[in-house]
C-alpha cells in the first residue's frame, strides 16, 4: 500500500508556493500575528558550529561554551552550546536572539551530530513527497478514504 503521512513543510518546499508572492505575503502576516509583532527569533543555522575544532559562535561573533558533547534522544546524538551569561547580557542582538532577557544562563543552541549517516522515515517521506508523482498523490490526500 503506497501511503502519505501529512508533512506540515510541504508548502515551504514546493516550487509552486516558492513563487507565489500572495501565499508568501500571507505567510508572512500569520507569522507575524502569531509572534504578536515580536521580531523573528535565530535558529540555530544562524549560529556558526565547527564540528572539528568542537566550538560555537553565536550571530554576534561571541564564543559559546561546550555544555554537553553527547546528548542522545531517540536514535540522534546532539551536541549542546550555551553562550556567557555577560555576553548574552550585553548583546545587542538579544531581541533577535532570545524570548525573554537571560536571567541564570544564556541562549542554549544545540546541533546533531553524524545527520547525513542514514535517512529517518519523516525525511524519506519528505524525498516522496517532493518528487512530481508525489506531489501529484499528496494533493489527493483530502478525497481519498483509504
Amino acid at each position: 500500500m503506497d501511503s502519505y503521512i501529512a508533512d506540515t513543510e510541504f508548502r515551504s518546499r514546493n516550487p509552486l508556493f516558492q513563487k507565489s508572492e500572495t501565499y508568501q505575503t500571507e505567510k508572512e502576516k500569520r507569522r507575524s500575528k502569531r509572534r504578536g509583532g515580536k521580531p523573528k527569533l535565530f535558529t540555530a543555522a544562524a549560529f556558526h558550529f565547527d564540528n572539528d575544532n568542537g566550538s560555537c559562535h553565536c550571530p554576534a561573533g561571541k564564543k559559546l561554551w561546550r555544555q554537553s558533547k553527547h546528548i542522545q534522544t531517540g536514535d540522534k546524538i546532539y551536541v549542546r552550546f550555551t553562550g556567557y551569561l555577560k555576553d548574552c547580557r550585553a548583546c545587542p542582538l538579544q531581541a533577535q536572539c532570545m524570548r525573554k532577557p537571560p536571567q541564570k544562563t544564556g541562549r542554549q543552541v544545540q546541533f546533531e551530530l553524524n545527520a547525513d549517516t542514514q535517512l529517518n522515515h519523516t525525511a524519506r517521506m519528505k524525498i516522496k513527497i517532493d518528487s512530481a508523482v508525489g506531489r501529484r498523490e499528496y494533493s489527493k490526500r483530502l478525497g481519498t478514504i483509504g
